[in-house]
């Protein structure tokens, strides 16, 4: 299981992430998930960055836990608040806002069955053991959580 230091994304993650945004761009989805591109400025020479996320909604709101813990574009968007979503054609401007531990537990417990595939990819970070409920649960304060809210 996870120890308290955050772990490193894999040497693979950026050219993935290259080839996810070009797919996402097109509007094709993967792994049965509809990721989208979320671009930030980045923090300090404000030259727009994107990555690709995979949203979920819950009670009628959308959330996107980070995967890696202190990840470049969490930084980001804590110091723009506002970023970019791209599918396709579709683009929206939307506001995020990042929860607290306590908000984002119930949002963690429900991530392993509103984004299966991101089950493995935490496991194989490192970040869960085994990809229960309450594992996710227990990431909250260490792994970001935000809602997307109108901008």
């Amino acid at each position: 299981m996870a120890g308290a230091e955050a772990p490193k994304p894999p040497w693979w993650l950026k050219p993935a992430n290259k080839l996810f945004i070009r797919l996402s761009r097109l509007g094709l989805s993967f792994g049965g998930e509809s990721p989208v591109v979320l671009t930030v400025p980045g923090r300090k020479t404000g030259t727009p960055r994107s990555t690709p996320v995979t949203p979920m909604t819950l009670d009628g709101k959308r959330y996107v836990v980070a995967g890696f813990p202190g990840a470049d574009w969490v930084r980001n968007v804590r110091a723009a608040g506002e970023v970019t979503l791209e599918r396709g054609r579709n683009t929206e401007r939307v506001r995020m806002v990042e929860l607290s531990a306590e908000e984002a537990g119930p949002v963690l417990r429900a991530f392993p069955e509103e984004v299966p595939t991101g089950v493995g990819f935490m496991k194989r970070a490192g970040l869960v053991a085994e990809g229960r409920p309450e594992e996710f649960e227990a990431l909250a304060g260490r792994c970001a959580v935000f809602r997307f809210d109108p901008a």
